[in-house]
């Protein structure tokens, strides 16, 4: 999607992983794939093997340096795109601006691993910020858009579906019913922003959803 000689941004289809995990069947990567073209390409962040969207990587160690700082600073910008189950009302009307907050404490289940859970006293400081861009009556569904302030492993999914609301797809977190509903996690890294650690200037990347 964009390449220049300091990084990459790259649209990762769902199903594919972002970095190769363990066995022959968990080669193919994004990571794998980007580094027969690039060689001295870095990942710096990644999305869950179902999630759709922009990924960035580094291109060379120093690059890959800079740009995690900029993750660990909160200084790079993502949103997302998804579809849940149910119609989600809007955000309190304290809001102005139409966006909520979901702050709840996510830890890790280790009984049920790789699965999260809210959890009141072993849990991090979680906080998604979100809001509704339209409901199909329908379907019985609600399109959102997602802002990850903080970046737990399947904060999206798991702050959604303890709202009562799972994403359409969701293997993981949503019951039968609603994983049957969509063939894929209807999840969708949309916008990737940061100002350029090394040359300065802002960089902006959009993806339109496929679903």
């Amino acid at each position: 999607m964009h390449v220049d000689d300091t990084l990459l941004v790259l649209d990762k289809p769902s199903g594919l992983l972002c970095v190769p995990g363990r066995g022959p069947d968990k080669q193919d990567a994004l990571s794998t794939r980007a580094q027969a073209l690039w060689p001295d390409a870095l990942i710096v962040h990644r999305l869950d093997q179902p999630t759709s969207g922009l990924v960035l990587m580094a291109r060379g160690a120093a690059m890959q340096r800079a740009l995690s700082h900029s993750f660990a600073q909160r200084l790079v910008h993502k949103r997302y795109r998804a579809v849940v189950a149910g119609r989600m009302p809007p955000p309190d009307p304290a809001h102005a601006d139409g966006w909520g907050e979901i702050a709840l404490p996510i830890a890790a289940d280790w009984e049920r691993r790789p699965l999260r859970v809210v959890d009141a006293t072993h849990g991090q400081p979680s906080l998604t910020r979100w809001r509704v861009l339209a409901h199909d009556a329908a379907r019985d569904t609600t399109s959102v858009e997602l802002e990850p302030v903080t970046g737990r492993t399947h904060q999206l999914r798991v702050h959604l579906a303890a709202l009562g609301h799972p994403i359409l797809g969701d293997q993981l977190y949503a019951d039968a019913s609603v994983q049957a509903r969509a063939p894929r996690l209807l999840l969708h890294a949309c916008v990737l922003e940061f100002a350029h650690p090394l040359q300065g200037g802002w960089c902006a990347f959009a993806s339109a959803p496929p679903f």
